[in-house]
């Protein structure tokens, strides 16, 4: 059974929701393939996950970097889970590219390439955002493209975690 909650933040509003497991999605009011992962019946509940997720969007929010990771369940292909574990080492306030994901990936598997519009479609379809940080993926010139909750909102989201936004620019 999933469980749904909202969340209030600077940016619009949140949908949560969770299983017994931990945290399963994060929504920005919206935003592309918003709630695709929900399963039809949820029931809204407070769950002591979302308290645990609140508080640290609280944090995140403030300008500062969590010290804690809230339980998350993942839930999708060996591949796309492969591409979200690899968006959740990507370090506060710093930003990788799509093709350097695709090469890391590639190397996981014993490959000599990977395709970076393959590594793409899993990172937008990432459910749980900001969280597993799929804001901090962009283009291989820079470009600020292919966040599901927005360009304004990617753009936002870093500046906050203190990227030097003179390096990248809003992808067409």
């Amino acid at each position: 059974m999933q469980y749904t909650a909202k969340y209030q933040s600077p940016m619009g509003e949140i949908l949560l929701a969770a299983d017994e497991s931990g945290l399963t999605g994060l929504w920005f009011e919206g935003q592309k393939y918003y709630a695709d992962s929900l399963a039809p019946e949820h029931e809204e509940k407070e769950l002591s996950v979302f308290q645990t997720v609140k508080n640290w969007l609280d944090i995140y929010f403030s300008g500062k970097e969590p010290d804690f990771m809230p339980p998350v369940h993942l839930i999708g292909s060996p591949f796309r889970l492969g591409v979200w574990e690899l968006l959740r080492q990507i370090p506060y306030g710093e930003t990788v590219t799509y093709g350097e994901l695709a090469k890391r990936i590639a190397s996981q598997r014993g490959l000599s390439s990977m395709s970076a519009q393959a590594v793409g479609g899993a990172v937008g379809h990432n459910a749980i955002s900001i969280i597993v940080p799929c804001h901090r993926v962009v283009g291989a010139d820079g470009s600020l493209t292919g966040y599901a909750g927005g360009v304004d909102k990617k753009e936002r989201l870093l500046t906050l975690e203190g990227v030097d936004m003179e390096t990248l620019s809003v992808g067409l």
